[in-house]
Order: C-alpha cells, then sequence, then structure tokens
C-alpha cells in the first residue's frame, strides 16, 4: 500500500523533470514507463532537444570558424593539433606537473581516475591556465558545439588505466552521455598511444538520424530493467556490432600528440579506448551540460570560480556525509600527488 501512495506523491515530481535535463530511466518512473516510450515520450524528448540545441548552436555560429562548423558537422568534435604555442605549453605541463595541492581520486574498475578543480588556489599556482581558459578557441569550440554561451565545468583530469584490482573499466563501452547535445573538451598534456586508453569516437554518431531515433527508441523501453546501471541512469551503451545498422562508422581512436585539443559532443558514442598495459593520461578537461529545453544560448550566471567551488563544496560535502557514518564518499582527498604521479 505504501509503495502507490508514494509513486502518487512523486507524479508532480517527475512531471516536472520532464523538462530538464533528467534521464534516469529508474528514479523517475514516467522517463521510466514502459507504456509511455511506446507512445513515444523518449523519442519526443530527444527530437525536441535536438531541435532545441541547433537553434541555440546557430546563434552562437560567430565563435568558430566556417571550417571548424563544418568538421563538427560531419564528424561531431573538433580536434586541433599544436593548440598552444610550444613556448606556452611547456610552461602548462611544468605547472601542472609541479602542482602539490589537495586533489581527489576514483576508482572506476580497474581505473584510478584523479581530478583537481580549478578554484582561486589551483589557478594562483598555475597561471599558465590562464592562457587556455581564455583562449578564443577554446571558449568558443565548447559554447558553439555545447549550444550554450555558458562557463563549462574545467578540471584537470588524469586517466590511470590497469592501476587497480577491479573490474573493467565501466568508461570502456561504447555509450552516450545523455539524450541531449552536450559538449566535452579534451587538451591532452601527454602524448597519447593508440594502445594506452586513448578517447575514442565514432564520427557522425552526434547526428540524430531516423535510425538513431529508433534504436534510442528501443532502448527507452527496457532502460529501467536494464541489469547496466549506466543504461538505467540514461547513459545508453552500444555494441559496436550495431553501428553498421545505423549507417555509422567505427570508433577512432585519438592517438595524439601532447598539446592537441579535442572538443566533442557527447550525444555522440564515445569511451576510453583500450589500454595494453598501465598507462597514464593527463589532460585539461571540460565539460558543459545545461538544461537542454531552454531556448537562449546566454543568460546563465554560472562563472568559472563558481562552478569550481561548488565541484569542492561536493566533495567536502561527501566528506561530511562520509565522517557521519551515512555513505562513503568515493571520491577520497590527497594532498602531495601530482596529476603526473603514478598510482
Amino acid at each position: 500500500m505504501l509503495a502507490p501512495i508514494g509513486w502518487a506523491a512523486m507524479v508532480p515530481v517527475w512531471a516536472a523533470q520532464l523538462v530538464t535535463g533528467a534521464k534516469s530511466f529508474e528514479r523517475n518512473r514516467i522517463i521510466g514507463s514502459r507504456r509511455l516510450n511506446e507512445y513515444g515520450l523518449h523519442a519526443a524528448r530527444v527530437s525536441l532537444a535536438h531541435r532545441v540545441a541547433a537553434s541555440r548552436r546557430r546563434r552562437l555560429s560567430g565563435l568558430v570558424s566556417a571550417a571548424d562548423r563544418q568538421d563538427f558537422a560531419r564528424d561531431g568534435f573538433v580536434m586541433r593539433r599544436d593548440f598552444l604555442a610550444a613556448a606556452e605549453f611547456v610552461e602548462l605541463r611544468a605547472q601542472v606537473e609541479a602542482y602539490r595541492g589537495a586533489l581527489r581520486e576514483i576508482v572506476e574498475g580497474d581505473t584510478v581516475m584523479r581530478k583537481v578543480a580549478l578554484d582561486s588556489p589551483a589557478l594562483a599556482a598555475m597561471p599558465a591556465l590562464a592562457g587556455v581558459l581564455g583562449s578564443p578557441q577554446w571558449r568558443g569550440l565548447i559554447r558553439y558545439i555545447g549550444s550554450r554561451d555558458a562557463e563549462p565545468v574545467v578540471w584537470i583530469q588524469s586517466i590511470l588505466r590497469h592501476a587497480h584490482d577491479g573490474p573493467p573499466d565501466p568508461q570502456t563501452a561504447l555509450h552516450a552521455d545523455t539524450f541531449h547535445p552536450t559538449v566535452k573538451a579534451w587538451l591532452f598534456l601527454t602524448d597519447v598511444a593508440a594502445d594506452a586508453g586513448p578517447f575514442t569516437y565514432v564520427p557522425g554518431s552526434h547526428r540524430l538520424t531516423r535510425e538513431r531515433l529508433a534504436w534510442e527508441r528501443g532502448m527507452s523501453l527496457a532502460a529501467r530493467h536494464s541489469p547496466n546501471a549506466e543504461i538505467r541512469q540514461g547513459s545508453f551503451r552500444i555494441d559496436p556490432a550495431a553501428l553498421p545498422a545505423m549507417g555509422l562508422p567505427e570508433p577512432r581512436r585519438f592517438d595524439v600528440p601532447a598539446n592537441t585539443l579535442v572538443v566533442a559532443d557527447t550525444f555522440g558514442f564515445h569511451a576510453r579506448g583500450p589500454s595494453a598495459g598501465r598507462s597514464l593520461r593527463v589532460e585539461i578537461w571540460a565539460y558543459g551540460r545545461r538544461s537542454p529545453f531552454v531556448p537562449w544560448a546566454g543568460f546563465d550566471p554560472w562563472t568559472a570560480t563558481a562552478l569550481a567551488r561548488r565541484s569542492v563544496v561536493g566533495w567536502r560535502l561527501g566528506d561530511i556525509i562520509e565522517r557521519a557514518g551515512i555513505k562513503p564518499h568515493r571520491w577520497r582527498r590527497r594532498v602531495g600527488v601530482s596529476p603526473f604521479d603514478p598510482a
């Protein structure tokens, strides 16, 4: 008796979340309803979100070159080698390598991921970051591809593959982050080999074709009861063998030299590539994911400093919850460790 009463009380909340970026088929019984998705609920949300994003993106087209717009329309990403001048890049890498401030680590399967939030102390210790974050190319590509004139969340990120005893890294499965266009960016501070966990992307998979929309609809019908937790939370996984049916090519591995920038729409299928052994990838990493249904491109109140502060506050809140004995905090605090240090 109590469960139906609780569900009824949640219906207004679940309904309100339909016009937000909420994506969990497990937590929201309306989003996860097989019957409603048979009638086209998920497909309608996907279609509307992409139409709104395309409208916003057109208004931001002046932020990037015609060549970049063409590359993005074709591939879903833009890649820029030698992004920074050589001397600037050497100084940036040296400052990041020397940094020993507080950072956080999380374990994902057999992978350890580190993040440094770019709050005021971190920016003061690494002033060369200003050249990246203030670059018109960095700002323009992230805003255009993300379809929002808004600051992204930015971290220094380290990916240490095969650094922990555990199951396979769940991020090595090809997936879309969510149901609407979003943006992620990687400025690699290390060379990335083809067999050392490179970023991997399926070119053209950002486009909402008729075949992709049919696949989205099919996935939505069983997502709530999927054995895969990521699918239940709305990050759909895809078998590479299913790509040809959508007219998509094989995934591309970004085995690239340091100082390469990649900015991609992560509605497109992507993953961490395979790693033959222990490997380390260090990058300036950014992502932007705002509400998909707002029609305006700007008017976003978040500044870069505020976003960094929000990350730090979230981590500290997790520490408090763990100390209270409520729930272990997965993001472990580390001090005296460089982003470039081994696990």
